[in-house]
C-alpha cells in the first residue's frame, strides 16, 4: 500500500495542480518584482532620468548655440554689406577727386599754354620792332650816304645805278 499510495502521489503531482507550489511561487514573484523594483528599476529609471534631462540641456544648449551663431552670422553679414557699401562710396568719392583734379591740371596746363603764348606773341613783337627800327636806322645810314654822295657831284643815270649798288653792297658788308 505505501507503494500504491506513492505512485498514486507521484502520478497525482504529475498530473494535477499543486496549489501550494502556486501560491510559493506567485509570493516569490511578486517579492522579486518588489525587489527589482526598490534596488534595480528605481535605480534603472533613475539614469535614465538624468539621462535624459542631459539629453535635453544639450539639445537645449544647441539650439541656443544654433540661434547664437545665426545671430552673429546675421551681424557679420550686416557688417560686411556695411563694410561693401563704404568701400563703394569711398571709390566713387576717389573717383570723383580724381576726375577733379584731372580737370584742374588741364585747366592749369591750358593757363600755362596761353601764358607761353603771350609771352611769345610779345617777344615776337619786340622782335620785330626791334628788325624794324635797325632796318629804318640802315635805310636812313644810306639815304643820307647816298645823298652826300649826290651833293658831291651831279651824276648821269648809269653813275646813279652804279652808286646805289656799290652802297647797296657796302651797306650788306657792314651787317
Amino acid at each position: 500500500m505505501l507503494t500504491s499510495n506513492l505512485v498514486l502521489g507521484a502520478t497525482e503531482a504529475a498530473h494535477g495542480i499543486n496549489g501550494g507550489d502556486i501560491i510559493f511561487q506567485l509570493a516569490m514573484f511578486i517579492i522579486l518584482l518588489a525587489l527589482l523594483k526598490k534596488y534595480a528599476w528605481g535605480p534603472l529609471m533613475g539614469i535614465m532620468k538624468q539621462r535624459e534631462d542631459h539629453v535635453a540641456g544639450q539639445i537645449d544648449a544647441a539650439e541656443k548655440s544654433r540661434a547664437e551663431a545665426n545671430k552673429i552670422l546675421e551681424e557679420q553679414r550686416a557688417l560686411l554689406k556695411e563694410a561693401r557699401q563704404e568701400a563703394h562710396v569711398l571709390i566713387e568719392n576717389a573717383k570723383k577727386q580724381g576726375d577733379v583734379q584731372r580737370e584742374e591740371i588741364i585747366e592749369a596746363a591750358r593757363a600755362e599754354s596761353e601764358r607761353i603764348k603771350v609771352a611769345a606773341r610779345i617777344e615776337i613783337e619786340q622782335q620785330k620792332e626791334k628788325a624794324v627800327t635797325a632796318i629804318r636806322e640802315q635805310v636812313a645810314t644810306l639815304s643820307v650816304m647816298i645823298a652826300s654822295k649826290v651833293i658831291e657831284k651831279e651824276l648821269t643815270a648809269a653813275d646813279q645805278e652804279k652808286l646805289i649798288s656799290e652802297y647797296i653792297q657796302e651797306a650788306g658788308e657792314k651787317r
